[in-house]
């Protein structure tokens, strides 16, 4: 059976397959199924960052996070997500995980026939040439550490076609209302195809990769002026 995989954040669980209803143990399986053996030329999983941009478009997942005071406290930021250059696709879903996910909504499409949010999933039909989809929502992204430090960990994020690892653009910006917060340190470090910008009150990263990457970004906490 052929598997679509185009996006997984670990905040939100978002991927894009075939619309129907998976269980959790489905889930499980599929994402540690092992490679085909006869798909010998396509990368098995493997992180490898481009150093030069595929001549072909490919699947750009775009996030804006939002870090607030209350944020803080209780782990829940403001996401806007949009995906664009989506594979064509008769039906296709980008599901969140129920318990990260709050007033996920639907803020704009293009090149898709019909889009609409069904408990935490969004529902894709007809996915055309140069589709693109943003939505909204509040996710648990932030979580405190023994050490006094805040993780937002993400991955890992893939885009998959049967036993196959294609090549991907994620990019992501964190913006830090908070002025408890401090930028401490990014996991992978910057690279070739894997670009860090850090100012006072933002973090950026944009990779460009196939296989399977994630993401850890730590901040401290800052000291009360």
């Amino acid at each position: 059976m052929a598997r679509l995989m185009l996006a997984l954040l670990l905040w939100a669980c978002t991927f894009n397959s075939p619309a129907r209803e998976y269980t959790q143990q489905e889930m499980d399986d599929w994402f540690n199924a092992p490679p085909d053996p006869s798909a010998a030329d396509v990368n098995e999983g493997e992180l490898v960052f481009l150093t030069r941009q595929p001549a072909k478009l490919v699947h750009h997942h775009h996030n804006v996070l939002t870090l607030s005071d209350q944020t803080v406290i209780d782990g829940w930021g403001e996401l806007r997500q949009c995906h664009e250059n989506l594979d064509r696709v008769p039906a296709t879903q980008i599901v969140f995980r129920e318990d990260r996910v709050r007033k996920l909504r639907i803020l704009s499409s293009h090149g898709i026939e019909s889009a609409w949010v069904e408990g935490a999933t969004v529902q894709l039909k007809q996915v055309g040439p140069d589709a693109k989809i943003c939505v909204a929502l509040k996710s648990k992204v932030l979580y405190p550490q023994p050490d006094g430090t805040y993780h937002i960990a993400n991955g890992p994020f893939m885009r998959k076609f049967l036993d196959g690892y294609y090549p991907m653009h994620v990019s992501m910006e964190v913006i830090v209302k908070s002025k408890r917060l401090r930028f401490h340190d990014i996991t992978p470090n910057q690279q070739d195809g894997f670009k860090v910008s850090i100012k006072p009150k933002q973090v950026l990263f944009d990779a460009w990769f196939e296989g399977r990457l994630n993401t850890l970004i730590r901040f401290k906490t800052a000291p009360l002026s």
